[in-house]
């Protein structure tokens, strides 16, 4: 990323600010609780672009890491990233990353575009998530997906459809 100007920054820590009010607004289900972290995620990408989306999503980890208790159930620390959950921590920074690379390719973009470009970022996320669940847990990818995936998967798909609508409408991208 080049260098980047107030407007720029004053975004980034916006979401990463979201982000953390989305780990806030959760239902705690074992071992992921349901929560509107991804909302944000998808938003960052989608409107911000790959690098400032990414950004936002890193500084919104490193808070949480450093002990500031941003993650959902008002956790925090070092150890979540290597605990059942921390893939999807992880996968929040590759999927807006990958979002707004997709969401860069294409000047006129519409709904059904953002849609797909969510679609995709929340599949990454999925695997990225799922795969370290099932690692850290010795549950295996069936189960891992069984309570890692699919339970949420109505949710995401409205969480989808809403930054689909939203980031259409608002057309903030700086990139």
């Amino acid at each position: 990323m080049s260098k980047i100007n107030i407007r720029q920054m004053t975004l980034i820590s916006l979401f990463a600010a979201l982000t953390a009010v989305g780990a806030f607004t959760s239902i705690p289900l074992y071992p992921i609780p349901l929560s509107l972290q991804t909302l944000f995620t998808l938003l960052a990408g989608m409107t911000l672009g790959s690098a400032m989306g990414a950004s936002s999503q890193i500084i919104y980890v490193l808070l949480g890491v450093i002990g500031l208790p941003v993650f959902a159930g008002f956790k925090a620390g070092i150890g979540i990233l290597f605990g059942p959950t921390g893939g999807f921590l992880l996968g929040f920074i590759i999927s807006a990353y990958i979002i707004g690379k997709i969401v860069e390719l294409k000047k006129e973009k519409n709904i059904l575009y953002y849609f797909l470009a969510g679609i995709i970022g929340t599949i990454i996320l999925y695997i990225i998530g799922i795969t370290q669940l099932s690692l850290v847990t010795g549950i295996g990818i069936k189960k891992a997906i069984a309570i890692g995936m699919l339970p949420f998967l109505p949710g995401d798909i409205l969480k989808i459809i809403a930054a689909s609508f939203i980031a259409h409408k608002f057309k903030i991208i700086t990139f």
